[in-house]
């Protein structure tokens, strides 16, 4: 499928010219609201009521940035950042970079075909392990959508985006918010303990770092001839798809924690893991609430499995400059979360510790990403400000802060 100009797809009308400007934001988007999202969110909301809200809006800022940085790198190269940096970086570097990204890759698989397998156990009552398999079924379905353009791969997963937003989003239609806890649910914080654990967890859900190497990826072959004056209606146009889709993934975060804390925190029978957040939804709203809450799981790691392998051929193409059929690669990538799923291990854990995992990823692809985006060698007239840049670095810093303390705090040693 060839792609359009910029021109011709402006020639179509303001608005449907623009929504066409639209799209890989929200591919991005459905990443961060994965299974591991509602894991997360959802155990931190059972547990501390809303202890952790600041820290799920203060993630999702930083996504905020993040992949602004992202779609900016790659629309203005026309490569993607592991492209970039297997150019300007030393052999070495960049086998290390890939290997910790296919490590990253590997736990956010393990997280979406474990959220999707929950998800159908929670509607059908199949074991977890055809549910599994179930998920890698269908995620090949949605991998052959991009061979027959990226627009109606845009639109299914935004489709899907849709479903876990209304499927959270009707919950709290319903549950007592309580206006005051709220607001001093926004208020910073100490953390430590469990409540750290999921905070960086939540971190490590919502930064997610495979997502950063794809975002790029996703801008580099969407238009075809892009002239100087048209770069700069794409960048603006991006800085919207950016703006809207990762809002619309902070407000499906926030209304998961809201809702849980809400529904469950402080309740007489402890919520353990997402089977008894299910369990206590059809209890206390019903079991059209307890469906919609299976549904939008398994919408979100349907769609975001297919997004994450994707990343997971973005980031070997890019880094060490080889590829391996979708299928594949989606073949291989199942073969973890089948065999922990067949281990019996618990799936609310498993998902849990795989954005951790995620929150360590984070460093290797954002200190790449800030220094090639602040280069004005690379970026000319669009390189980042020094208030960017220092914003963005501070983001990383306190990723590593995080990581660093959570390690502390596992050793004994605060």
């Amino acid at each position: 499928m060839v792609a359009p100009t910029v021109g011709e797809v402006l020639r179509r009308g303001r608005l449907r010219g623009g929504l066409r400007l639209l799209g890989p934001g929200f591919v991005a988007a459905v990443a961060y609201v994965d299974p591991g999202n509602v894991a997360t969110n959802v155990t931190a909301g059972a547990r501390h009521g809303y202890l952790l809200l600041w820290v799920v809006v203060a993630a999702n800022l930083m996504a905020v940035v993040v992949q602004h940085l992202s779609s900016k790198l790659g629309l203005v190269t026309g490569e993607s950042l592991p492209q970039l940096c297997r150019a300007r970086y030393p052999v070495a570097l960049n086998r290390l970079l890939w290997v910790q990204a296919e490590l990253v890759a590997i736990a956010t698989d393990l997280a979406e075909f474990v959220g999707a397998a929950l998800a159908i156990h929670l509607l059908t009552g199949a074991p977890l392990l055809v549910g599994a398999v179930a998920t890698g079924a269908a995620s090949f379905g949605l991998l052959a959508l991009p061979d027959a353009g990226y627009r109606r791969f845009e639109r299914a997963v935004s489709a899907a985006l849709a479903v876990i937003l209304v499927g959270f989003g009707v919950g709290l239609v319903v549950v007592d918010v309580v206006p005051g806890d709220l607001v001093d649910g926004l208020v910073p914080r100490p953390l430590g303990g469990d409540a750290l654990l999921l905070a960086v967890g939540i971190v490590g859900a919502t930064v997610m770092p495979h997502v950063v190497y794809l975002h790029s990826a996703l801008m580099t072959d969407r238009f075809r001839s892009v002239r100087a004056e048209e770069l700069r209606t794409l960048l603006r146009y991006t800085r919207i798809d950016v703006l809207l889709a990762m809002l619309t993934a902070g407000a499906v975060n926030v209304a998961m924690l809201v809702f849980a804390a809400a529904a469950f925190s402080g309740t007489a029978t402890p919520i353990a893991g997402l089977e008894d957040a299910h369990r206590a939804t059809g209890l206390v709203l019903g079991s059209a609430a307890a469906a919609g809450f299976a549904l939008a799981l398994l919408a979100s790691g349907l769609s975001s499995s297919s997004v994450g392998t994707l990343a997971g051929q973005v980031v070997m193409a890019g880094f060490i400059g080889r590829r391996i059929p979708l299928v594949l690669r989606r073949a291989v990538t199942m073969a973890p979360a089948l065999a922990c799923l067949a281990a019996g291990l618990d799936p609310t854990d498993l998902l849990i510790v795989s954005q951790v995992v995620l929150s360590f990823g984070i460093p290797f692809a954002l200190v790449p990403l800030v220094r090639l985006t602040a280069s004005r060698r690379l970026m000319g007239e669009f390189a980042n400000n020094r208030s960017l840049t220092a914003f963005a670095s501070l983001i990383a810093i306190v990723v590593v802060g995080m990581n660093v303390l959570l390690l502390a705090s596992q050793a004994g040693l605060v």
